[in-house]
Formats: structure tokens, C-alpha cells, sequence
């Protein structure tokens, strides 16, 4: 029986508020390395006063953070939760069987988190970085970026989970030093507090020419904020929303204190000084750039870990092809995919190579993650009709839909800039995903699904037939009917037509993702006793899927109630007590190139196929024995007659396969039910 370690700060304490600093806060933490910097490139002294402008980008700093961190996400998005899990894609399954179109927006959200996952580490990393030219003004910050990055997604293989203990101690250093630094800075100019008042914020996105651009360097300060609503499993809404009060604390503190030495030092001030390594004392500097390299590492981090969440999210609602996932560490939920991390450490590489510095890197940050908060919004204001009523949810859309908007505005004027880097990545993961999607339910409607009622008796005939050649003794097919009165014609067909497969006795085993993150049940289903079985596995997301495993521990409780007998049919073996054979199959519909689709269908098709060549290993995604599996590929276009005379009304019922298979209300196959609650 597999055991995992539980998953430590998840309800409230004083480890869980530590806990939760070093997974929630890494994106919204390390944001004032790069944030004031970037708002005050977007001065122009001919237009606007010097002290102003500082008040004014303060004042938008602090309800920025106020209305979108803390309102939307800390207040409101993290109450829509999935058994405490949450994300955009747990936020469409709370809502996708009232609105069917609803997948397309929470694609869209989920591939712009994943193109935020490329530009964080690239940004953030080179952004700490930049703080060592001080002292040594020759050093190739690049070739050091590329070499952390290259470092970091390497030691992804391994599992985080001893590293990651510290993450929390070093991120309350952190946090601890943004508020200490802050409070030291602003003493010399207190005044800069009046920046609280939204109305300078609003005269000077009023007044000011250049207001766009300068939002979109605004909006870096809430860049986070829907990382902190996917890390919500990991951490719980208490430990949360308490630590925010920390978090918000030093993080405004501290761009006041930037503030602050930017009006006191505005005769000497140029764009190419950063007012966070500004407000250091000398002989804190080499202190302070280790621990915001330290803090830009797990902020990284933790974008990595959450790409790898929403690609298993994707893959569990059918978005994404099931590819391999690994789980390097026995802590539950913990895991890696190699595809993604590979794909990932490419991109950010190329990324850092093609920017060379974090102030051309700021075009390309904020506009994915903009519309990932703005799907958000509207998945959410759809959870909010449900629950709060259709006025709440109508007001909170439309504040946070317009404020998202303008943000997006905002972002679109660096598209020329860079920030058309975010949208090729957001846009080449959107094409996977609505593909694989699309591509799947085509390919599903050449699926015919028959009652195994009509079969049974066949199986058991064939069973006893010693004229065929034994294939196996225990023969499993996975099978995608979620009925159990129903299986695939392509498994009839493997069976009766491909090749005879006789056996002693036919396993059909279906997996089930379902909506519970954590969920590991099963059902069995005894269709004929010791001859015709089928398991219905139930697997969430943040469960590993070691399906051979799953379905040895499962026998092994038949074999214990003595329901089944797995013994060799072997006389020599059976007197032995040694195991029978068993054989898995898996289907693979292939693509017919005799089929003609409509071009556009025809242009989608072969991009599904292409991805499923490419990605696809249903045995290694399965984690089946690869010694005893067979994978079947069989074109998606064959013929579902399965008996030569089906045409003929007048051959016995059992052999009649016709349209009303389709009718579930016509099927009443009997079977024994066994429920079993947890593997």
C-alpha cells in the first residue's frame, strides 16, 4: 500500500504560517526588486513633477495591492475552493456542468500561468542578480542567471521537499528584512505615508500622458497573486490570509521606503539605480544580494512547481495528453514532469539570452499573468452568482474585470517592447491544450460503446474453447466507458476480430479522475464470477496513477475474501500456489488516413496526432509493467460490425449490435458490486 508523509501547514499554526511564506509569497515577495525601478523608468520629467509622480505610483502600488491581492484573492477567490485545493482549473470544476463553454476561458487563464512560469524565474533571478555589479562591474550576469536557472530545473528530478523545509525560514529573513529596511528608509521622509490616499493615484493616472505605461509597470506588484491562489492546498485559507498580514505589511513598508529615498535623493537619481539596493547600507549590500538571490531562487521555485500542478490538473481534466509524472519524494502532491520541466528550462534560457537584463525583461513580464487574472475574474464571477447571488457576482465582475482591463491595456503598449515574447509561449501551450481537447472528443465519436451484457456469454464460451491458443490467463483491458454496463467496440474488436484472445478471465479496469484532488477509491464490478471483472479506479489529480500497483493491491483484497482465485490454471503451478499470468492491453486509436475531415477539422486532427506521436506513452503515463503490456493501435475509423449477419433481423438477440447500444436506459446488465473506499 503506497503511504505518503502529510502535507505540513494546512491548518493553522505558527509552522503553517512559516510554512506558507515559502510556497505562497515567492512571486509577490521579490517584487520590489524590479517594481519601483520599473515605474520610475516610466518618468518623464517634462510632464510631470519628480515628487508627485513618486506619491502618485506609491499610492497605486498600495490599492493595487489592496484591491487585487488582498480583496480578490485573499477575501473572495480563495473561498472558491475544490476540498481546500484551488487554481483556475479547480475554480472551472466547480462550475463546468452549468456552462459547457467555460473550458475555453480556464485554457486560456491556466496557459497564461504557465507562460508567467517562464518569464518569473528569467526576471526575477536576473533581477537579484544585477544587485552583484556593484561589486564587480565585469561579471557576465547572464552567463551566472543561465547557470542558477540551469541549476534550479535540474534539481527537479530530485524532489524539493529537504530543500523546501528552509524555504519558509528563508523567506521570514526576507520578508523580515523588506520590513526592517523599509521602516529606516521612510523615517527620513514620514511625509511620503500620504501616498495612502487613493486620490493620488487617480490625479495621476488621470493627468499624467504617459498613464498606460505607466500601469503596466504598476501592475508588477500583484503579479503573484494567482500563484497564491494555486498554492492554497499546500498552505490552507487560515495560514494565508494571516501570513498576508506580514507579507502586505513589508511589502508596502518597504516601497514607501523606496519612496521615501527617491524624493530625498531626487537631484542625483538616474533610471539605472534600483532604490531597493539603494536603501541598503554599504555593508549590508552583499548580505542583502545573497538573500534576494535566495528569494528569487524559491519564487522560481514555486512557479515551477506550479506549472507542474496545472499540467496535472490539465491532464486529469483531458486537456493535455497524459504524459509521464514523476513523484520523487513520498510528500503527497509532490511531483515532476519531465516534459514540462524540460520545456520550461529551454524557454526560460532562451528568454534570459534574448533580454540580457531585467529592464527589457519587464515588456515581456505582467502581460500573460494579466490575462490569467482576468479569466479568473470571469470563472469566478460565475462561482459567485451560485453562491453569493447575481447582483454580488455582477458588481465584483465588473470591478475586477475593469481593473483588469485597463492593466491589460496597460501591458499591450510593451507588446513591441518584448511582451509579444509571453504571448508566442502563452499561445503555442493554448494551441496544446484546445487541440488535445478538440482532438479528443472528435476522436470520440468514433467510439461505439456496446452493452458487454450482449457479450458475456461469448467471453465465457471462449474461455473454455481449447481449440484457441491461451493468450493470457488474466487479460486487463483499459477501457475509457465510465459505465459499467459498457465497454469500447474497439475492445470487442481486439478481442474477437484483431486477433482471438482467449483467456481465463477478462479484466476491465477504467480510470477515473475525478474532481476530489486526493481521491484513491475504487468500485468492482463482478459481471460473471472469476470470468468477466471490472475495476473502476477513482484517482484525483495530486494522486500518483501506478495503475499496476493499484490493481495488485486490488486482487489481493479479492484474493483475500476469497471472491477470486489468482492461482496458476496451471496444474503444475496451481499445486505450488504460484500466481497466474496476466497480460494488460491498451488501446490506441490511430489516425485512418482514408477518413477525409473538412480542412479546417483536417488541419486540427493532424496536430492532434502529431502531439500524441510526440508526447504520448500511455504505459509509462499508467506506470504499467512494460513486460506484460501490450499497446494495440488500431485505426479510429474500423468498422463496428462484429458478427457477419448483424444485418439480419432475424439472428438471436445476442448477436444484434445496432444503434440503441447508445440508449443507456435500454441496457440493464446484472453484476455484483463490491465498494471498497480507499486503496
Amino acid at each position: 500500500m503506497i503511504k505518503w508523509k502529510s502535507e505540513k501547514g494546512t491548518d493553522l499554526s505558527a509552522l503553517g504560517l512559516i510554512v506558507t511564506l515559502g510556497i505562497v509569497y515567492g512571486d509577490l515577495g521579490t517584487s520590489p526588486l524590479y517594481t519601483m525601478q520599473a515605474i520610475m523608468r516610466t518618468l518623464d520629467f517634462t510632464s510631470y513633477n519628480f515628487q508627485s509622480f513618486v506619491i502618485g505610483g506609491l499610492s497605486a502600488l498600495f490599492w493595487t495591492l489592496t484591491l487585487q491581492t488582498t480583496i480578490k484573492y485573499v477575501f473572495i477567490t480563495l473561498k472558491a475552493n475544490n476540498k481546500g485545493e484551488g487554481g483556475i482549473f479547480l475554480l472551472f470544476t466547480l462550475i463546468r456542468n452549468k456552462h459547457k463553454w467555460i473550458y475555453f476561458p480556464a485554457i486560456i487563464g491556466a496557459c497564461a500561468l504557465l507562460g508567467d512560469g517562464v518569464i518569473t524565474p528569467a526576471m526575477t533571478v536576473t533581477s537579484a542578480m544585477e544587485g552583484v555589479v556593484k561589486f564587480f562591474p565585469d561579471l557576465n550576469v547572464v552567463l551566472i542567471v543561465v547557470t542558477i536557472i540551469s541549476i534550479l530545473f535540474f534539481a527537479q528530478q530530485f524532489g524539493t521537499y529537504k530543500l523546501g523545509k528552509y524555504f519558509g525560514p528563508i523567506m521570514f529573513i526576507w520578508f523580515s528584512l523588506l520590513l526592517i529596511l523599509g521602516i529606516f528608509s521612510l523615517s527620513s521622509y514620514p511625509t511620503i505615508l500620504k501616498a495612502l490616499n487613493p486620490i493620488y493615484a487617480i490625479q495621476l493616472i488621470i493627468h499624467y500622458p504617459s498613464s498606460l505605461a505607466f500601469l503596466g509597470a504598476v501592475f508588477l506588484v500583484t503579479t503573484g497573486a494567482e500563484a497564491l491562489y494555486s498554492d492554497l492546498g499546500h498552505c490552507g485559507i487560515k495560514n494565508i490570509r494571516i501570513s498576508w498580514i506580514f507579507v502586505k505589511l513589508s511589502l508596502i513598508l518597504n516601497y514607501f521606503g523606496q519612496g521615501a529615498w527617491l524624493i530625498s535623493h531626487e537631484s542625483t537619481w538616474d533610471s539605472s539605480i534600483n532604490p531597493f539596493f539603494a536603501i541598503m547600507p554599504n555593508w549590508l549590500l552583499p548580505y542583502g544580494v545573497i538573500i534576494a538571490t535566495l528569494a528569487a531562487i524559491i519564487a522560481s521555485q514555486a512557479l515551477i512547481s506550479g506549472s507542474y500542478t496545472i499540467v496535472s490538473e490539465a491532464i486529469s481534466l483531458n486537456f493535455f495528453p497524459k504524459i509521464k509524472i514523476k513523484y520523487p519524494t513520498n510528500v503527497k502532491g509532490q511531483m515532476y514532469i519531465p516534459f514540462v520541466n524540460k520545456t520550461l528550462w529551454i524557454l526560460c534560457i532562451l528568454v534570459v539570452l534574448f533580454f540580457q537584463s531585467s529592464a527589457k525583461m519587464e515588456a515581456a513580464y505582467g502581460l500573460s499573468i494579466t490575462i490569467a487574472m482576468l479569466m479568473t475574474s470571469l470563472l469566478l464571477m460565475y462561482y459567485l452568482k451560485s453562491k453569493k447571488g447575481k447582483i454580488f457576482a455582477i458588481i465584483s465582475g465588473i470591478i475586477f474585470i475593469s481593473i483588469e482591463i485597463t492593466f491589460l491595456l496597460a501591458n499591450l503598449t510593451k507588446f513591441a517592447d518584448g511582451g509579444w515574447v509571453s504571448m508566442v509561449i502563452m499561445l503555442v501551450f493554448i494551441s496544446i491544450m484546445f487541440t488535445w481537447h478538440r482532438g479528443s472528443n472528435i476522436e470520440s465519436l468514433f467510439v461505439k460503446y456496446l452493452s458487454i451484457d450482449r457479450f458475456k456469454d461469448l467471453f465465457v464460451a471462449i474461455s473454455k474453447d481449447d481449440s484457441i491458443p491461451k493468450y493470457s490467463t488474466n487479460l486487463v483491458y483499459l477501457t475509457k466507458s465510465n459505465s459499467p454496463s459498457r465497454l469500447e467496440h474497439l475492445i470487442f474488436y481486439s478481442i474477437l476480430i484483431n486477433r482471438v484472445k482467449r483467456a481465463d478471465t477478462y479484466w476491465f479496469l477504467h480510470v477515473n479522475n475525478t474532481d476530489d484532488p486526493k481521491q484513491l477509491t475504487y468500485e468492482v464490478y463482478e459481471i460473471v464470477t472469476n470470468k468477466v471483472i471490472r475495476i473502476d479506479l477513482n484517482i484525483g489529480f495530486k494522486v500518483e496513477p501506478k495503475i499496476n500497483m493499484y490493481f495488485r493491491e486490488i486482487t489481493s483484497k479479492l484474493i483475500k475474501e476469497k471472491r477470486i482465485d489468482m492461482r496458476s490454471h496451471y496444474q503444475s503451478l496451481k499445486d505450488f500456489n504460484v500466481l497466474s499470468d496476466i497480460r494488460f492491453i491498451v488501446i490506441n486509436q490511430i489516425k485512418n488516413n482514408d477518413y477525409d475531415f473538412n480542412l479546417s477539422r483536417q488541419i486540427l486532427m493532424n496536430y492532434f496526432y502529431l502531439i500524441k506521436q510526440l508526447l504520448v506513452n500511455k504505459i509509462k503515463s499508467l506506470q504499467l509493467d512494460q513486460t506484460r503490456t501490450k499497446v494495440e493501435s488500431i485505426p479510429f475509423e474500423t468498422s463496428k460490425r462484429i458478427f457477419q449477419d448483424e444485418e439480419n433481423i432475424k439472428i438471436n438477440p445476442l448477436f444484434k449490435i445496432v444503434e440503441d447500444f447508445l440508449v443507456e436506459d435500454n441496457i440493464h446488465t446484472s453484476y455484483q458490486k463490491k465498494t471498497i473506499n480507499k486503496i
